[in-house]
């Protein structure tokens, strides 16, 4: 193999299915009988009645293995379309945390100010502790973290990325 059939490479993967029950069970055997990492993943209905769901699952691995997910995704049957955000074109991917960090005296000045920094809402407010919601990608939560660790990072809680392609294409 290759140099380049053996390079890794994070895939978006948008997937709409129907919104019923079991339909998240099998696209997660899928990746888990077949030993492939899920990185991320989300889901919630996407049209005003509600049957159909957006998948957005985020994974990694060599060009041929993103192909075989792709390809074993699509034949799912409550599967109606399966795109790779990753190579079809810009897109925007976007992920929701919550954060609380713990401290007291200039800890918690530290924390707001970093929190103004990465614009980073207070959604929670105690004596002796912050919640802190931010909205970014994932490398921009990461590092919010990474600083509020030697602060007081006491939990983090995130959603997973979601993505959707820029300008007029989309997968519908």
């Amino acid at each position: 193999m290759s140099e380049a059939e053996n390079a890794q490479r994070a895939a978006t993967i948008a997937v709409l299915v129907e919104n019923e029950a079991g339909v998240l069970a099998r696209v997660i055997g899928l990746f888990s009988g077949r030993g492939y990492n899920i990185d991320s993943l989300t889901v919630a209905p996407v049209d005003e009645t509600g049957r159909i769901s957006r998948i957005t699952v985020v994974t990694s691995g060599t060009e041929m293995v993103i192909e075989q997910i792709k390809a074993q995704l699509d034949r799912l049957v409550p599967v109606h379309k399966v795109s790779d955000l990753t190579l079809e074109g810009p897109h925007l991917t976007r992920e929701l945390a919550l954060i609380k960090v713990v401290g007291k005296g200039e800890h918690r000045m530290e924390a707001l100010r970093l929190a103004d920094a990465f614009r980073a809402r207070v959604v929670d407010a105690t004596i002796e502790s912050f919640v802190f919601e931010m909205t970014g990608n994932a490398d921009k939560i990461d590092a919010f973290c990474a600083l509020m660790r030697p602060i007081g990072l006491a939990e983090v809680s995130r959603t997973g990325a979601v993505a959707i392609a820029r300008g007029p294409r989309g997968i519908n």
